[in-house]
């Protein structure tokens, strides 16, 4: 007697026909906008979350602007959670947000679902900013003189909390290391240099072809004046890039604690 079941398209399933355990929901908390583009772009990087890993709950909870705001979405799914979701922050460092806004709205919310990092620093986020930068004509391969005249700037929102600068920091280094270039941080607000202020050391430096990074999860108001500094190129913010969709994956992996070890 066939014990195995089938699965989808004819793939082999649990054994008895049982239907697999449906895993712990996914929640991508974003900030929330003022700007009509946001909330389209946060729901298409959710697709794309779907898309990689069909069978996982994704929803989304927003900190702010937007509906549906984040203790709505864990009112809705406490009703009928067997098991507490995770919270992946679509943010991109430590900061009052992540430190507080979150934590405390977990704390309210029963079962209390797990907070994951935030997205960055991490490898994949600067392959996201090395993509985009391609696409707004950053060019893949440079002669010395080129690069000894280039830089980038990583223009990101701010933050009061030292530990979010810090982490800003270390995305610019390792941005950095990737293009080969000098990466100065700076910030739409909050905290120092600001894009105009970066570009100008830069350019005491000798570094006159100089990029502007986008290190924005959406389009906004911040993202848009940073890129109306660039003296030359700026790239698009992160939107629904498919490195972006696999680090909100492993940082949920990361909460469950089946992330695979570091090689």
């Amino acid at each position: 007697m066939n014990r195995t079941g089938t699965g989808p398209a004819g793939r082999p399933g649990p054994p008895d026909g049982r239907r697999r355990p449906v895993p712990p929901a996914l929640v991508v908390v974003a900030h929330g906008s003022r700007d009509p583009r946001a909330p389209s772009t946060v729901r298409a990087l959710l697709d794309r979350v779907r898309a990689l890993r069909p069978g996982l709950p994704v929803h989304l909870g927003h900190i702010e602007l937007n509906a549906p705001l984040l203790p709505d979405t864990l009112d809705e799914l406490g009703a009928r959670a067997t098991e507490p979701a995770v919270l992946v922050p679509l943010l991109l460092g430590r900061g009052f947000h992540v430190k507080r806004d979150i934590p405390e709205m977990a704390a309210r919310a029963r079962p209390h679902p797990r907070v994951a990092a935030p997205l960055g620093p991490h490898p994949l986020l600067v392959d996201a900013l090395h993509a985009r930068l391609t696409e707004a004509g950053w060019p893949t391969r440079t002669d010395d003189g080129t690069r000894r005249a280039s830089g980038v700037v990583l223009a990101a929102a701010g933050s009061r909390d030292p530990e979010a600068k810090a982490d800003t920091g270390r995305t610019a280094r390792l941005l950095a290391e990737r293009l080969g270039v000098p990466v100065v941080p700076a910030y739409a607000s909050a905290a120092a240099p600001t894009v105009p202020d970066a570009l100008r050391a830069l350019a005491a430096r000798g570094r006159h072809r100089v990029a502007v990074a986008s290190c924005f999860t959406a389009p906004g108001r911040f993202a848009t004046e940073c890129a109306e500094a660039a003296p030359w190129i700026a790239s698009a913010p992160l939107g629904a890039h498919p490195a972006v969709a696999r680090l909100l994956l492993h940082r949920y992996d990361q909460a469950r604690g089946t992330a695979p070890a570091p090689a």
